[in-house]
């Protein structure tokens, strides 16, 4: 038998198959539309190599044209290969999860402001133990509002202002 030197080892680690390589340009290209699609506020706070960001400006102008797009997410997708795909996955797993974070902070926000609007003086008290930057008078006076407004069935102002007091001593 004559043995070629070239011939494909088929337990070598490092050998992808077509299948393989077709599979991962793929993912590529999905993640390359993902970062195309997310805001520009969260976009600008990626780790994006100029050249990446020269192709974001592109896929802007392309957006409403979906051929083109399309094949721009492939041009993207290989820059995407060659560059720090896993640092930018990684930075919008943490905006996703500093995300998370602030609307369960907001919740908590909202839910101390029922406890305190539904309950009494004592709750109050508990709060300004906890909290002694808050003024008494002003968190006994802005849940008075929010009270007379929840009892009108009229969330307004002072609904809101309670929120913002809360969140501005509690963050």
């Amino acid at each position: 038998m004559h043995h070629l030197d070239n011939d494909i080892d088929e337990f070598d680690e490092d050998y992808k198959s077509k299948t393989d390589i077709k599979r991962e340009m793929h993912e590529m290209q999905e993640f390359a539309l993902e970062i195309i699609r997310l805001p520009k506020v969260k976009r600008n706070k990626l780790p994006l190599s100029e050249a990446l960001q020269d192709s974001m400006v592109l896929a802007d102008k392309i957006l409403n044209r979906p051929d083109a797009l399309r094949r721009h997410s492939r041009f993207i997708a290989k820059q995407l290969m060659e560059e720090n795909a896993a640092e930018i996955r990684t930075t919008i797993d943490a905006l996703a999860n500093k995300h998370q974070q602030q609307t369960k902070l907001l919740e908590k926000f909202e839910l101390l402001r029922e406890e305190l609007i539904d309950g009494s003086n004592d709750d109050i008290e508990a709060l300004l133990d906890k909290c002694p930057a808050m003024e008494r008078q002003k968190l006994r006076q802005l849940v008075r509002q929010a009270r007379k407004e929840k009892s009108s069935e009229k969330l307004a102002k002072g609904y809101r202002e309670l929120l913002a007091y809360i969140k501005q001593h509690l963050s």
